[in-house]
């Protein structure tokens, strides 16, 4: 009985631990994308692959490596480290919203970055460097499928049948600083829904961003930067206040008003255009500048999708609107506006509904 005893008690930790283990394995692995597209087959030829790079991003003094910065920062123990940094990373936050501060420059961070998205599971559609700017394309998250018997017994045979009816894509924005650069990732999703009472067809929908998702993406690209996993999790986990943020008129021009300064403004609001369908054409941030369009972000392109026919009404062959987004400093304030193509005052139906969206995403 003894003997007995021994055995069941042994047989029941051992279910225990292997309980343990399966949760532990389905934590761990709650994000696995899956491309809806092809990798391409071709490569750069050995005599094309050293082209000439914007000079914005030129090293000064050459390259640096990772021996000389520890070396550098162990011969100056005067430096204050910041809590919320690791080495020459640290992560940012300002209520919802995160982004990376990396004391390397955007060329140095280029290929990692992109190399981090490749690893994940996902295809480049846009890769503008010399804007700093790279895009996935739409990505199913294979995580959430359920894992029936079917689909564990039959494996990949039936895994193409199966389907979450959601898909994202991200948005990686890589920006120079006078003391380094910051790295953004914005989160876009698609929603599949029924579209008639008979539910036999479907269409695609926005559905809000998910700044979890953003966080997580952010905290697993610190690792590739050389951030291990437990201080990367202990940076995501650091919280800060976020500044208010609200609908205001000037002049009968409507405006978003930030209670903060313009650099921390700056970000925030280029991180929420990224997430609410504008593509950033280009910046001039010593004028407090973007200049965007809008984007329908409908992976199968065939509805105007909710900001399409917000902006545009139903003509889904439209052209994409293109404003200036206008960030302007007032002391310990920063006040955003909308400008037309031209430069001029935006006071019509579309700024307001620019700036609600703006404001909203910035609460």
């Amino acid at each position: 009985m003894k003997n007995l005893s021994q055995l069941s008690r042994f047989a029941l930790l051992a279910t225990l631990a292997a309980s343990l283990a399966a949760c532990s394995v389905l934590e761990s692995d709650k994000i696995d994308y899956k491309s809806a597209g092809k990798a391409p087959t071709l490569e750069v030829p050995p005599d094309l692959s050293q082209l000439s790079r914007d000079n914005r991003y030129a090293v000064p003094g050459g390259a640096v490596t990772a021996n000389a910065y520890q070396a550098g920062i162990a011969n100056a123990p005067g430096i204050p480290t910041a809590v919320t940094s690791i080495g020459d990373v640290r992560m940012e936050r300002a209520g919802t919203q995160r982004w990376i501060v990396v004391n390397r420059t955007p060329d140095q961070l280029w290929d990692p970055a992109k190399d981090f998205w490749q690893e994940s599971g996902f295809l480049l559609t846009t890769e503008q460097r010399n804007l700093g700017i790279m895009e996935t394309d739409w990505a199913e998250n294979r995580a959430k499928l359920p894992q029936d018997i079917i689909r564990g017994t039959l494996g990949k045979l039936v895994d193409s049948v199966y389907s979450t009816g959601e898909l994202d894509r991200f948005r990686t924005r890589i920006e120079r600083t006078p003391n380094g650069t910051e790295i953004f990732i914005s989160h876009r999703g698609m929603q599949e829904v029924y579209n008639n009472s008979r539910q036999d067809q479907t269409v695609w929908q926005p559905r809000p961003s998910d700044p979890e998702l953003e966080t997580e993406f952010l905290r697993r690209l610190m690792v590739k930067l050389g951030v291990s996993q437990e201080q990367s999790k202990i940076l995501a986990a650091t919280s800060a206040p976020a500044k208010t943020a609200t609908v205001a008129s000037v002049g009968n021009q409507p405006v978003v008003q930030i209670s903060e300064g313009f650099d921390r403004a700056w970000r925030r609001v280029g991180l929420a255009l990224d997430r609410t369908g504008f593509t950033v054409e280009d910046r001039d941030r010593s004028a407090g500048v973007y200049f965007v369009r809008y984007v329908t972000p409908n992976p199968d392109k065939k509805e105007a999708g909710f900001f399409g026919k917000l902006f545009s009404g139903s003509a889904k062959d439209e052209k994409p609107i293109k404003f200036r987004i206008l960030v302007k400093s007032q002391g310990e304030a920063t006040t955003v506006s909308v400008q037309n193509e031209a430069g001029a005052p935006e006071t019509s139906a579309n700024a307001q509904r620019i700036v609600k969206v703006i404001a909203d995403d910035l609460k």
